[in-house]
């Protein structure tokens, strides 16, 4: 049997009739939501889902009917109470016919409210009999804050259904901006412990010096600025929660301490003596790779073993496919509206980029840039020039060898503009193969030295050009552009010197990465390209080998 809290969600758009029942309502215990649009409603409950509602028929925007209808569609949606100040008896069947366990006749009274309440709680009570609480809850978004339908994430969901009714120390391990407190509070919200406090402390964002008062609370004149006994995070969350973000950041003499806490569930606070029995659990999260801090001797072996009971590990967002595309959409609607702007969506070339991007930031980077591009432009339809940088960069990889005047003589206009190579470059071949003294590189490069010849070609900036023979160490000597035609026309086989883009980008990619010594993420800058292209590409190639 649940100890919890009941959720009720009030959806009334007149805020004294909102107040008159949130008083009513929050003498009996319950968690109580308050929104005044049937979309409000429909965010609320994706967001965490309630145990009642309480709807007045008469909305904003749209038909309170449509809304219950909708929620009853499905046999898990939480209980109706219908509030309506239309009187009539076809109304009222109409509504017990869509599936409202009440229907009030506004001004509704306090105890006739509190009646109606208590019957649609015991209907949902045999609900949640028939139906294990355990049991992961479907949403079209998402589930308890979390935006997405990945396979990834659906295994997370599964687990913090698993984890939520034990007491057992959960784990979170997952990259910056992953939503590593969601995924705590989400735990905390499914849990028996669900109407008791979750307190989130964040350990890299406090001195250590601080830390043990913060978690453990102080007595009055227990150091300098005490003037106060505080009771800490530990005290504040007894029967709750206790969320431990960063605890990779945690000092060694505290983690002692920390550990000794687990053990007894006794605190003792700075400056006393005297020790108290609290009823907590704890949840942890990191960015950082536990295994490797414990070996690295900045975190005890034996208090990562006592926390990681259960290991719950989040996902990147570029891991998570469309998911992606699901979170910019249900916060592009937010922001919207917060801001009073107009979009609805975005263009097939902006989800594509979002969609590719790597998302070094995860998901509070793609939250970010969505409320960027709501509050700096205006519009029906975001297009990828209103995206912020890096996002807004072309990714037209441009060769070296192109840099060259004889090899656009023989390929003919460049469809893009690019920077001539210095004047010493025309002079034609000097000593050791190079162009005047100076290797073709492009990009900014550093002069290169030059590269052996490949086979059925020569190495040009270290990338193999077509149509040379391959003993030849350099070019016999530039073709000046007012001669080009006539010498492609002398060519009996003019079309062999034109080789497929894909590999003459592969081959310049590999070559700026030996440039670069092996660093995938400098060779990229100086390509202009995403690193996640160099890896995709190189993830592809070795799938087809």
């Amino acid at each position: 049997m649940e100890t919890r809290p009941r959720r009720v969600l009030i959806v009334e758009p007149t805020p004294s009739l909102a107040a008159a029942y949130s008083q009513a309502l929050r003498k009996d215990g319950h968690a109580l939501q308050v929104v005044d649009t049937a979309p409000a409603a429909r965010r609320a409950l994706a967001e965490a889902p309630a145990d009642v509602v309480l709807l007045n028929l008469q909305l904003p925007g749209g038909n309170g009917l449509d809304l219950l209808k909708e929620l009853k569609a499905d046999a898990k949606a939480p209980q109706v109470v219908a509030l309506t100040a239309q009187g009539s008896v076809q109304m009222a069947v109409d509504v017990m016919r869509a599936g409202a366990v009440d229907v009030l006749l506004l001004p509704a009274g306090t105890e006739r409210l509190r009646q109606a309440m208590a019957a649609a709680l015991a209907e949902r009570a045999k609900v949640l009999e028939a139906a294990p609480p355990t049991a992961p809850v479907e949403d079209p978004l998402g589930y308890l804050g979390f935006v997405g339908t990945s396979p990834a994430m659906r295994g997370v969901y599964r687990m913090i259904e698993a984890a939520a009714p034990s007491k057992a120390t959960v784990f979170i391990t997952g990259e910056s901006g992953t939503g590593k407190e969601v995924c705590a509070e989400a735990i905390h919200r499914r849990s028996p412990r669900a109407g008791r406090p979750f307190i989130p402390i964040n350990c890299a964002a406090i001195p250590k010096d601080l830390m043990e008062s913060e978690i453990f609370g102080h007595v009055k004149g227990a150091f300098t600025g005490a003037t106060t006994d505080h009771a800490g995070a530990a005290l504040q969350a007894d029967g709750g929660t206790l969320f431990l973000d960063e605890i990779g950041e945690m000092d060694l003499s505290l983690q002692a301490k920390l550990l000794r806490f687990l053990q007894t569930g006794m605190v003792k606070k700075v400056g006393s003596e005297k020790a108290e029995a609290v009823d907590v659990r704890i949840v942890c999260a990191t960015n950082r790779d536990p295994f490797a801090e414990v070996q690295a001797g900045r975190f005890r072996e034996d208090l990562f073993y006592r926390l990681q009971v259960i290991s719950i590990e989040l996902p990147p967002l570029r891991d998570r496919g469309d998911d992606i595309l699901l979170i910019a959409r249900e916060f592009l609607a937010k922001y919207t509206q917060e801001e009073r702007k107009s979009f609805t969506g975005f263009s097939d070339e902006a989800e594509e980029i979002m969609r590719t991007y790597a998302w070094p930031g995860n998901v509070r980077q793609l939250l970010n840039v969505v409320r960027n591009v709501v509050v700096l432009n205006d519009g029906a339809v975001i297009q990828p020039f209103m995206l912020p940088p890096p996002l807004n960069k072309p990714t037209m990889i441009v060769p070296p060898m192109l840099n060259d005047p004889r090899w656009a003589a023989m390929a003919g206009p460049m469809p893009f503009p690019f920077t001539p190579p210095p004047a010493a470059n025309l002079a034609g071949p000097a000593p050791g193969g190079t162009l005047g003294g100076v290797a073709p590189s492009g990009f900014g490069m550093p002069p290169m030295a030059p590269a052996a010849p490949a086979p059925g070609g020569v190495s040009v900036g270290g990338a193999r050009i077509p149509g040379v023979p391959a003993g030849a160490t350099s070019w016999a000597a530039p073709i000046p552009l007012d001669d080009a035609p006539a010498a492609l026309e002398s060519d009996p086989n003019p079309e062999r010197r034109i080789r497929p883009l894909w590999m003459v980008e592969e081959e310049t990619i590999e070559e700026a990465i030996r440039l670069c010594q092996g660093n995938i993420t400098r060779a990229a800058a100086l390509l202009e390209i995403n690193p996640c292209t160099i890896y995709r590409r190189r993830q592809k190639k070795r799938a087809t080998a």
